[in-house]
């Protein structure tokens, strides 16, 4: 009897040891290699394998080299998806069979749209274009994937008070691709904002120079884009360029290139009419505050400003106060009374007509009583209505 159980027991353990490499062979192991249309691997991609008939699924993720690699994969039809790094879908296969043993399935995605190409007829000539289109969006794409992490970046750090990091990263960015002008101009705005921080005054002046030879490049290249554009061309398409014409007006007058600005506020107010009050306002700015020796001709042309201000803009406030000022400069007097250029004391009675509490309240009803001009009491009051 203890033979009989000896004998089982060995026959018992053959059979399990025989039993072992089936059970082995239960599994598949699957891999593969990911290249996009270029040829590049697809790095940080999921092969997404899902059965058909079990609904099981298993995600495998790609490596730097586009290489994918797993172990313990059922047997049966599977649909295969590679989706990007962006978890989107770059391409399927469906019902590849799975083995026991190793299973090799490799997305190509050259191949595979030359295939797709040839099926629809084309020519391999058009299927090369068809190709070298396909990879110029893809590198496109990657660029301005690149541009916006740069950009955001800058963002965080110029909303934290660090422009040098800004400038840094836009600069990086006009470096990955030179011919936009948004990146210019937005380098521009970091150089300008900058530049009002710094105390040193040859420091302050090199960003008030880059700022401008930044803007200066952004124009250049939206003017471009412009003029390459067919007709018609939106309302609104020159609307950016204004913008970069107010900023570079802004930076040479920094720098005391007061024709130079007057020139670009004239441009901006030019290409976009409805932001004419703005650009005009502005122009009438720096006229005022770059007239030191209080020229009257330069006076008289600041009045002009705010007066192409007032017509954009009518309800823009500080437009009058700043018109009456630089009229109120060519006052004489007559006697012991001042005589002011005509419209000075309706520039300043319209001012505290718009706003009656504003900054410059006080100062305009000084310069009311000055000149012997009555100051209303009820600014900002409206007037009853009868009713019927």
């Amino acid at each position: 009897m203890k033979q009989y159980f000896v004998m089982l027991a060995l026959l018992m353990l053959m059979v399990g040891l025989c039993a072992s490499p089936a059970l082995a062979q239960d599994t598949g192991n699957v891999k593969g290699v990911c290249k996009d249309v270029e040829g590049k691997p697809i790095a940080g991609g999921i092969v997404e394998w899902v059965n058909i008939d079990t609904g099981r699924k298993y995600d495998i993720k790609t490596n730097n080299k586009g290489e994918y690699f797993s172990l313990g994969i059922g047997p049966g039809h599977y649909k295969v998806t590679l989706l990007g790094p962006d978890n989107k879908e770059v391409f399927h296969f469906s019902g590849f069979a799975v083995a026991a043993g190793d299973n090799t399935l490799d997305f190509d995605m050259k191949k595979e749209q030359a295939a797709a190409a040839q099926g629809s007829g084309l020519t391999p000539e058009q299927v090369k274009q068809q190709q070298e289109q396909q990879a110029k969006a893809a590198k496109e794409n990657n660029t301005i994937k690149g541009l916006n992490e740069k950009l955001a970046a800058a963002k965080t750090a110029a909303d934290a008070g660090d422009f040098d990091t800004a400038i840094t990263q836009v600069t990086e960015a006009t470096q990955m691709d030179p011919s936009r002008d948004l990146l210019w101009a937005k380098l521009g705005d970091y150089d300008l904002t900058s530049a009002a921080k710094q105390t040193d005054s040859a420091e302050k002046a090199k960003r008030y120079e880059a700022a401008v030879t930044n803007y200066q490049k952004a124009v250049e290249l939206k003017q471009k884009a412009l003029d390459a554009a067919p007709a018609p061309k939106p309302p609104d398409a020159t609307k950016n360029l204004a913008s970069y014409y107010n900023n570079l007006g802004k930076g040479e007058a920094q720098l005391g290139k007061t024709d130079d600005a007057v020139k670009a506020y004239n441009q901006a107010a030019q290409l976009d009419p409805a932001g004419a009050g703005m650009y005009y306002f502005n122009l009438g700015a720096i006229l005022t505050n770059a007239n030191t020796k209080n020229d009257g001709e330069m006076r008289k042309a600041a009045a002009e400003a705010f007066d192409k201000a007032i017509a954009a803009d009518p309800n823009r406030a500080d437009a009058y106060y700043w018109k009456g000022t630089n009229l109120i400069g060519a006052a004489t007097l007559q006697g012991d009374k001042m005589v002011a250029p005509p419209g000075t004391a309706e520039a300043f009675q319209k001012y505290l007509e718009l706003q009656p509490t504003g900054p410059h309240a006080e100062e305009a009803k000084a310069m009311l009583q000055g000149l012997g001009a009555p100051v209303e009491t009820s600014y900002g009051k409206k007037k009853a209505t009868t009713k019927k």
